[in-house]
């Protein structure tokens, strides 16, 4: 063997026993990010761990395991709504708990919301956007809008709102965002207070991320 093939195979042998020696005293753990496990958190008066399930061969939730309901939604709801992922929403959620201008907003019915929901969400149902009366209550109520004395509606202090539903076949926040009667971008909330995460409770679980509820 010549001097040159020697060195080449030392080096190589060397890069594994420290690779391996590495790999043995590293902590493993399913991170949120690179190098991040958890997160703690205090949103809405509800204190939690954000994390993903650490369980080897935990499964989905059995409420997102089919695949036969809903309809896909577009990656874009509407020019200026921004499309968010898990990142971007937990990135919304941790500055949520310092900036009163941002609201987290799980945007389903209650029975959804009371099986399976994310920690520090308030539940604003879509439903109440069919009725102008209950939209403007829930817009003056959750997210900072003022009816003034003549009925027009003051958009100025308006909070950004990070808005979730089941996941890329639910129809519940497009139809909160722009699909009810009296949906927040026909009301004229600002879109680019708008931030929708189309994985919803589907990519949620599917990740094994920190969930509330029930299960069932």
């Amino acid at each position: 063997m010549t001097m040159l093939k020697k060195i080449a195979v030392a080096t190589l042998i060397s890069g594994v026993c420290v690779s391996s020696s590495f790999a043995e005293g590293a902590t493993k753990f399913v991170p949120i990010s690179k190098g991040v496990k958890s997160i703690k958190m205090n949103l809405n008066g509800e204190k939690f761990t954000l994390m993903r399930n650490q369980t080897a061969g935990n499964k989905i939730s059995d409420l997102y395991v089919t695949t036969n309901r809903g309809v896909s939604q577009p990656m874009i709801l509407a020019e200026g709504v921004e499309t968010v992922g898990e990142l971007e929403f937990i990135d919304l959620m941790k500055k949520a708990q310092t900036n009163d201008m941002i609201a987290v907003i799980d945007s389903r019915k209650p029975g959804w919301f009371a099986k399976l929901r994310i920690p520090g969400a308030i539940n604003v149902p879509f439903t109440n956007f069919n009725e102008k009366d209950t939209a403007i209550e829930m817009m003056e109520d959750e997210m900072g809008v003022i009816q003034k004395e003549d009925g027009t509606l003051d958009f100025s202090e308006a909070k950004t709102l990070a808005l979730y539903c089941n996941g890329y076949w639910c129809g519940q926040t497009p139809g909160m965002v722009k699909n009810a009667k009296f949906a927040l971008l026909k009301m004229g909330y600002p879109a680019e207070k708008i931030k929708y995460y189309r994985g919803g409770m589907q990519a949620w679980t599917s990740l094994g991320f920190t969930v509330v509820g029930s299960g069932k």
